[in-house]
Formats: structure tokens, C-alpha cells, sequence
């Protein structure tokens, strides 16, 4: 599954550096993930990084995006051959 951000977001700015896929951008009000962007992580890093820094934990799985960890897996390396 992709992630994403709840409303509970502070923008404190943590998550956005560190997403190795460039995923995450500011939004109108909170910042966002891009689900199409999105790996949690896989290919780069044991654990999504984005969960890792967020101080207030607003990072869960997007149930509307679920995808396996092969998906995942397929995406990632989608994405670092564009």
C-alpha cells in the first residue's frame, strides 16, 4: 500500500527530504503523498522513512491504495529506470 498523510499533520517539514522516491510535496494545507510515487520504502530502506522522522505519526497505509510487496518491489523498480 501506499501511505499517506492525515490531517493530523503539522507541516513540520521532516517527511519531505527524506522520501528516497520524491513522493511527498507540499499541499494545499498538509503535505501529501503521491501514491504513484509512493514504495513505503522498498528498494531503499527496511522501513518507510517518512513514519521514521513524523513526530506525531500521521503516516499510516492508504487503504485505497493496496498494493503487495512485489508490487511494491515492481514500482520501485519502475520508477528508478525512468
Amino acid at each position: 500500500m501506499a501511505l499517506k498523510i492525515t490531517h493530523d499533520c503539522i507541516n513540520c517539514d521532516v517527511c519531505e527530504p527524506v522520501c528516497p522516491n520524491h513522493a511527498i510535496s507540499q499541499g494545499i494545507e498538509i503535505y501529501e503523498i503521491d501514491p504513484h510515487l509512493c514504495t513505503e520504502c522498498v528498494g531503499h530502506f527496511d522501513r518507510p522513512q517518512c513514519q521514521t522522522v513524523c513526530p506525531v505519526a500521521c503516516i499510516p497505509l492508504d487503504p485505497e491504495h493496496a498494493e503487495t510487496p512485489e508490487q511494491l518491489l515492481a514500482k520501485y523498480k519502475r520508477l528508478i529506470t525512468l
